[in-house]
């Protein structure tokens, strides 16, 4: 769900409750204006009727009959109501109603007391005789009534209590409702809906454009890079000062003058690095080209010098100083080749050269190739077969970079493996995940050597680093810890990666993992 949408629902919903709010408001405003209207009407006429005609309670004595015909006359213009004469304890004495009523029936006198008491109330509700059983009652209204004799504290005997009933609805209380409130709120809702819909259309765009823009402009940054071409790198320069937020003051102005400010400064920092780290690696491929003739010249040189003195005594000495300059010579060719090597694969242009074949066949091919010198240090090197009904460990490789990669965790094996140690060569193939489609094939070189701490293998394929401390000194022919860093390199351009598992002092395996399609 995005912002956008929420602000624009939180608004909707807003204004429908509003709207709603404003319905329920009308509803009780009507209800309470019915209410009030009729009990001061009633009220009205009950005034009328006890200053009209006096000494009612007498009448009704000396004409029960006549003086129920005249209540029902009293009645003639307010057909929803009905008037009771009551004794003073609320007992029903006459009644205008239709429907006759049990005897001794009574109404209850708080609401009553409340019609005629000294604080004026909006409305009363009290007992609607004809309606017993409604929890809601009726507007009432009441009038004391008295025995004619002149006496100035006369007790209350009676009261006159009318009932205003609710009128069933009807086409003129139903247009009178549209005329009076129902059509000016329909309005006012109209009103409030238009509004809210307009300030959802402003709001929404007032807030989210500009976010929907930095969004599109971080997202162009994170699909193309800082090093797209000339039409990706103009698009990122305008896309932030689209904005049109040069001369606002605002959180959003701020915010995109700050990205703007960001992307230039990464955009010039991310040209130095690539500047700093091109100059690095053409430094260091120039140097290593530079270094390989004096170094192969210097190596030529100390081998005929060997050769000569080898077979003079005399020579011993001399013979065993240029042994020393022979190995570190041949030590620091390996190490400028290395270097060179990995300036090459850094290259961002640097392309493979790859062809479908079968891995397991080139361990055979090279593990031939490094028997004589397993032999001569007595360590066991094979090629494991494939498993029975194993899939086919056939991927797209560069064969070049990966006999290299593989040659280098052997040359590594066999400088730590002791003798009577063995190493293995092993090539299958893994689902990973959704069937042989997404399948790999790992190759692995497992040795029998002192194995590595596991806080070693975390740094293993940094550069310059050595992890096994029983390696000779640099001086010698263990190297500098460039071998992994190049396995590392060569795996990742091919798409996969590599992993060490050890167990110290019993078995260290390398996995090289290739994504297989």
């Amino acid at each position: 769900m995005s912002v956008r949408f929420k602000i624009a629902l939180t608004i909707f919903i807003t204004g429908a409750l509003t709207a709603l709010g404003v319905i329920a408001t009308v509803l009780f405003a009507f209800e309470r204006f019915e209410h009030e209207t009729t009990y001061h009407r009633a009220n009205a006429f009950l005034t009328r009727v006890g200053t009209t005609y006096n000494g009612m309670l007498d009448m009704q004595q000396r004409h029960p009959e006549e003086f129920a015909v005249f209540l029902r006359s009293l009645l003639f213009f307010e057909p929803d109501s009905q008037l009771y004469l009551l004794r003073a304890d609320g007992s029903v004495i006459v009644s205008t109603s239709a429907m006759p009523l049990p005897p001794n029936y009574k109404v209850a006198l708080n609401p009553v007391m409340q019609a005629m008491g000294p604080m004026p109330m909006p409305y009363v509700m009290g007992d609607d005789p004809e309606r017993p059983g409604e929890d809601s009652g009726a507007i009432i209204a009441a009038l004391p009534l008295t025995h004619a004799v002149i006496r100035p504290d006369q007790p209350v005997a009676g009261y006159l209590y009318l009932v205003c009933q609710k009128p069933i609805a009807s086409e003129g209380r139903a247009e009178a409702f549209r005329s009076t409130f129902a059509r000016p709120a329909l309005a006012s809702i109209l009103a409030v809906v238009v509004l809210a819909t307009l300030l959802t259309a402003w709001i929404t765009a007032t807030v989210t454009r500009p976010l929907r823009r930095l969004t599109e402009a971080v997202a162009t940054v994170q699909r193309d890079g800082l090093t797209a071409g000339a039409a990706t790198e103009a698009a990122l320069v305008r896309a932030p000062d689209s904005f049109e937020f040069n001369s606002a003051r605002d959180e959003f102005g701020q915010l995109a003058s700050g990205f703007r400010a960001m992307l230039s400064t990464l955009r010039t920092q991310w040209e130095a690095l690539r500047r700093l780290d091109h100059f690095r690696r053409e430094g260091v491929s120039n140097l290593s080209h530079d270094l390989r003739s004096p170094l192969t010249a210097t190596t030529a040189c100390l081998e005929t010098l060997d050769a000569r003195w080898g077979a003079d005594p005399t020579r011993a000495a001399d013979r065993q100083l240029v042994e020393v300059a022979l190995r570190n010579t041949r030590n620091a060719a390996r190490l400028v080749q290395s270097l060179g090597d990995l300036a090459q694969l850094d290259e961002p242009e640097f392309k493979l050269h790859t062809e479908v074949l079968d891995a397991a066949e080139l361990l055979d091919d090279i593990a031939l190739r490094f028997a004589a010198r397993a032999a001569k240090q007595g360590v066991e090197l094979v090629a494991a077969p494939p498993e029975v009904d194993a899939l086919p460990t056939v991927v797209a490789l560069d064969i070049e970079l990966f006999e290299r990669a593989v040659a280098n965790l052997i040359d590594n094996a066999l400088k730590f493996c002791p003798a009577g140690g063995r190493i293995t060569l092993a090539a299958r193939r893994v689902p990973h995940g959704g069937g042989p489609a997404v399948s790999r094939v790992e190759v692995s070189v497992t040795d029998t050597g002192p194995g590595i701490s596991a806080a070693d293998i975390a740094h293993l394929f940094d550069r310059f680093y050595q992890s096994r401390h029983s390696v000779e000194p640099a001086s010698s022919e263990g190297g500098k810890g460039l071998g992994l860093a190049i396995v590392k390199r060569i795996a990742e351009l091919h798409g996969g990666g590599v992993s060490v598992t050890s167990t110290p002092g019993v078995v260290t395996t390398v996995t090289l993992s290739l994504p297989v399609g």
